[in-house]
C-alpha cells in the first residue's frame, strides 16, 4: 500500500487527505496550525495528522517524509510551498503534486522538484463552465491512476432529497466536496441537511471505475 503525505491542511489538503484517508490508505497530514490538525483528529477527518512547519527539512526528516511515495504540497503561500518542494526533492520522493495560485508560481515549483501542478481554482472555473456546454462527467483533478476529482449535473433520481437520505457514499462510492448551485453559489463541504436540487453541479472524488458507473445515472 501506497504511503501519502498531506502537507497544509486548509480546504484543498482536507479535501485530498479526507478521501484518501476515507479510501483505506496511509495517509499522514502535516500543518503548521495546531488548531487544523486538533480540528481534523477531532472530526475523524485524517487518524494520523501532525503540527509541524514543513518549510523545515528536519522536520521531515523526523517524520520519515523519505519513507513516503506521494506528497501533496497542499499551501498557496509561495515562498514557503517553493521551500517545501526543493526538500522534498532532496529527501527524493518520487511524486510531488504541488498546488500554484498561477502559472508563475506553477513553474517556480516544478523547477525546484514538483513533479505535477495543480491549479485549483482555474480548473473549477474551466470545467464549471464547460459543463454548461456538455453532459457528463469532466475529469477535474487526477490524483493518481485511481482516484479523480470529477463535476457532473446532478442526476434528476438526486432531486429533491438531502445528501443524508440519499447516502450517496454507501451506495455510490463517491464523495461530494462541493456544490455548485444553480443560482452561482458554492457549497464547500456540505452537510448532511443539504438538499439536491435541479440545476446543481456536484464536486466529487471517487475511483475511475466509480466514474465510469455513475455516468450513466446522468
Amino acid at each position: 500500500m501506497k504511503q501519502y503525505l498531506v502537507i497544509g491542511l486548509g480546504r484543498f489538503g482536507t479535501s485530498v487527505a479526507k478521501t484518501l484517508y476515507e479510501a483505506g490508505e496511509n495517509v499522514l497530514g502535516i500543518d503548521i496550525h495546531e488548531e487544523l490538525v486538533q480540528d481534523k483528529i477531532n472530526n475523524n477527518i485524517l487518524k494520523n495528522a501532525i503540527i509541524g512547519d514543513a518549510s523545515d527539512v528536519k522536520i521531515l526528516k523526523d517524520i520519515g517524509a523519505e519513507n513516503f511515495d506521494v506528497a501533496f504540497i497542499c499551501i498557496g503561500d509561495i515562498e514557503a510551498s517553493v521551500m517545501i518542494a526543493l526538500n522534498l526533492k532532496e529527501l527524493e520522493i518520487n511524486k510531488i503534486i504541488a498546488k500554484a495560485i498561477n502559472k508563475n508560481h506553477g513553474k517556480v515549483l516544478t523547477k525546484v522538484g514538483a513533479t505535477e501542478i495543480v491549479y485549483p481554482e482555474e480548473h473549477m472555473g474551466k470545467r464549471i463552465a464547460e459543463l454548461t456546454m456538455n453532459t457528463g462527467i469532466i475529469e477535474h483533478l487526477k490524483f493518481n491512476d485511481n482516484f479523480v476529482l470529477v463535476e457532473v449535473k446532478a442526476p434528476s433520481i438526486f432531486w429533491n432529497n438531502t445528501l443524508i437520505k440519499l447516502d450517496i457514499r454507501n451506495k455510490y462510492n463517491i464523495n461530494i466536496i462541493g456544490i455548485k448551485k444553480d443560482k452561482g453559489e458554492f457549497l464547500y463541504n456540505p452537510t448532511a441537511n443539504v438538499v439536491i436540487e435541479e440545476g446543481d453541479i456536484l464536486v466529487i472524488i471517487t475511483d475511475k471505475k466509480t466514474v465510469e458507473s455513475f455516468n450513466k445515472l446522468i
